[in-house]
């Protein structure tokens, strides 16, 4: 060790937390937590989420469970996680111009920019080489939400929000918009206490889920969420969830939306997450009429882009299905039949009818939505 020694010739693991947590905020994280590597009292809900099936086709969930909730087994040796957030939330979302006219194509506000993967695990290896000069046997491994990591709990134990009745990492100030990441070590860092916090009795999040898809507080049911079914599921989407989805292309906000601690989140400070203008409240039908060429050569780089085209075109269509009925809309939908493959044009069909049939419109509970959003986050003109 080199500048952290007790005189004793013993590290000074107090001050080298301090210096860590200094150094992450210098690397653009807006907030950085030290836990312990047990979650074992995470198995039991574990369990009983994977037994109700609740996370649909993601096999994964169900593989690996004694390293969801014991970390040190991803990385043998490791001691505690270094437990970093970054905020994405972009300047001039446009939540509720997007989500109050149906022809434009709503993108959740994560996915708008650079996929938040890569730069974030570049950021825990610049931390983890600063740990590697200062302390000779450093060892560490960062993850940013590619390994069977409970991240939530692993950050409410770092001290970095609690778990919302959404599902989510909640913190009074910061609101839920942010990404988690984690840096696995082996050192015998001083740990942080877990953040206190709760959601009380607001309900915002349950009630206004388009699918209801939060089936009781701080459980999700992947089938019914519509970011599950726009990003996650690679099949048909259910025929009676379609019409809830609405303008909704990739992913969903609307939990976040409803809560009251999101009214005074930050903006993002990293220029990468803002959104790409050919990505910002555009209308459907450009987006529909799109090559697979367009699609891969504006989504380089994006999380978007790992949907592939096929389901890009599935969501689109059932947006377009939901979209105010129109001779143009119809028209570009029965041009795209037989474009992409049998799931996608049933789905292009459904929308073809609900369009010959003027089905298509904004829900009540869209429009109540939209009336939140637009009394709780100001900026959002």
């Amino acid at each position: 060790m080199n500048d952290h020694t007790h005189s004793q010739g013993k590290p000074d693991w107090a001050a080298l937390a301090t210096e860590i947590k200094s150094w992450a905020q210098e690397l653009g994280f807006a907030d950085c937590g030290i836990a312990r590597l047990d979650l074992k009292d995470q198995h039991a809900a574990l369990e009983r989420w994977l037994s109700n099936h609740y996370h649909g086709d993601m096999d994964y969930m169900a593989r690996n469970r004694e390293m969801r909730t014991q970390p040190s087994l991803l990385h043998p040796g490791s001691l505690t996680a270094i437990v970093v957030r970054m905020d994405y939330l972009p300047p001039q979302a446009g939540f509720a111009d997007t989500l109050s006219q149906p022809h434009l194509a709503y993108i959740s506000r994560y996915a708008g920019g650079r996929d938040y993967h890569k730069l974030m695990r570049n950021r825990l290896k610049q931390l983890g080489n600063r740990l590697r000069e200062r302390v000779r046997d450093y060892d560490g491994r960062p993850f940013v939400d590619s390994a069977p990591i409970l991240e939530r709990p692993l950050a409410r134990e770092a001290g970095l929000g609690w778990v919302g009745k959404h599902s989510l990492l909640l913190e009074r100030s910061a609101g839920s918009w942010f990404f988690i990441g984690e840096l696995l070590t082996n050192l015998p860092l001083p740990v942080d206490p877990p953040y206190q916090g709760e959601c009380g009795n607001c309900s915002a999040c349950l009630t206004l889920c388009p699918t209801q898809a939060i089936v009781a507080p701080y459980v999700v049911d992947a089938r019914r969420c519509i970011s599950y079914l726009t990003i996650e599921s690679d099949g048909a989407i259910p025929e009676a969830l379609r019409p809830q989805l609405g303008n909704r292309i990739y992913g969903c906000d609307d939990c976040q939306l409803a809560c009251p601690h999101n009214r005074t989140a930050p903006l993002t400070a990293e220029g990468d997450f803002h959104t790409r203008p050919q990505l910002h409240q555009v209308p459907l039908l450009t987006l529909w009429q799109w090559s697979e060429a367009q699609f891969l050569a504006a989504t380089e780089g994006s999380p978007i882009r790992r949907i592939g085209f096929r389901r890009w075109q599935r969501n689109l269509a059932v947006a377009l299905g939901n979209a105010a009925a129109s001779a143009e809309l119809l028209k570009a939908l029965e041009q795209g039949v037989g474009r992409v493959d049998p799931m996608v044009d049933e789905h292009i069909l459904w929308a073809i009818e609900r369009q010959r049939s003027g089905l298509g419109q904004l829900s009540k509970q869209q429009q109540r939505l939209v009336r939140v959003v637009q009394k709780g986050l100001p900026r959002d003109a």
